[in-house]
């Protein structure tokens, strides 16, 4: 057994050994391609694997930040390991355990002192760990020294038969009143749009937001929430990652707004859009269980499908902060 980085035409092995070892996760080449190899992070020495008489045993991506994701921050003390996995035939081996010996060094070389598994922009494949699914692989992070940062949930709701409600028609009309209005982002509000993301949320989202405009996003799957004197006030969007039309999100609102309903008809004005253009489902991967976003979701309809678990280590002191 050898575990060595990447090498060019590793590809259609690497995608038959992940399908093989995580299906309820599987990719394709070309997810592998748009998340992995155009990745401006990508280091083929991260991109390890576990060679076994030229067959592909065993993978582990491990990256650390090349591109900034705002400004100049580089997050130099910071790597991720977003995937790893053993071919079933071959567990029970120490296989991931040499993977992540082989990441551990990887790291250190680049100066790093935190380790996460798998909280990753721009291009995490899971949210975390799914210890329901991965068992093994959880408890191979715990050995490893990994402890449980926080644990995002993922979420569904059947847009089959969907209707707005009365009690969102009159917080709707409510709004209007005020002067809010909720409408599709015309090309006069895409500069109000990212400048309002830039200062209210994270950096990731705004990424999400350009790269989904770049990549042909119709403006009619991205509605802006505009308040009095045509500020923006929120946002939510739909089909924007990956191009797969049933990912809801990003989605969310201005911090001293939050409470006043305008997120609930935002979500409910998307649904309603996602519904009316033939979609059956909306889904999203993360987040907060019992944040108000969680619970204005599960008043929405939206069901717990998979929770997962952010995971972090400290390589300073080898174990879990």
């Amino acid at each position: 057994m050898v575990i060595r980085p990447y090498r060019a035409g590793d590809e259609a092995a690497l995608v038959d050994l992940w399908n093989m070892a995580a299906p309820q996760d599987g990719i394709n080449s070309w997810r592998f391609r748009q998340k992995i190899l155009l990745d401006a992070n990508f280091d083929p020495r991260g991109l390890l694997v576990a060679e076994e008489q030229g067959d592909l045993a065993g993978w582990l991506l491990a990256l650390t930040r090349q591109l900034p994701m705002r400004g100049t921050e580089l997050e130099e003390e910071t790597g991720w390991i977003t995937a790893f996995g053993v071919h079933p035939a071959c567990r029970r081996r120490g296989i991931g355990t040499q993977l992540f010996d082989g990441a551990g060094d990887f790291f250190r070389d680049r100066g790093r002192n935190t380790v996460y598994f798998a909280s990753y922009a721009p291009h995490y494949f899971l949210p975390g760990i799914d210890a329901e699914v991965y068992p093994a692989g959880y408890q191979l992070l715990q050995r490893e020294g990994f402890r449980v940062l926080y644990s995002p949930v993922a979420m569904d709701k059947n847009l089959v038969g969907f209707t707005t409600g009365d009690d969102v028609r009159e917080v709707s009309q409510r709004l209007s009143r005020q002067g809010y209005e909720i409408g599709a982002l015309a090309s006069s509000a895409i500069w109000p749009l990212l400048d309002f993301v830039a200062r209210e949320f994270d950096a990731d989202w705004l990424r999400a937001i350009r790269e989904a405009l770049a990549g042909g996003v119709p403006d009619g799957q991205i509605l802006v929430a505009r308040g009095p004197g045509a500020s923006v006030a929120g946002f939510a969007m739909y089909g924007g990652y990956d191009g797969i039309g049933e990912r809801f999100g990003p989605f969310g609102v201005a911090r001293a707004l939050r409470g006043t309903g305008l997120g609930k008809v935002l979500l409910y004005r998307t649904l309603e859009a996602m519904a009316q253009a033939g979609m059956h489902s909306a889904w999203f991967l993360w987040t907060g269980e019992q944040e108000p976003a969680g619970h204005l979701y599960r008043r929405a309809g939206f069901a717990v499908t998979r929770r997962f678990h952010v995971m972090v280590k400290d390589l300073k002191g080898g174990q879990g902060q």
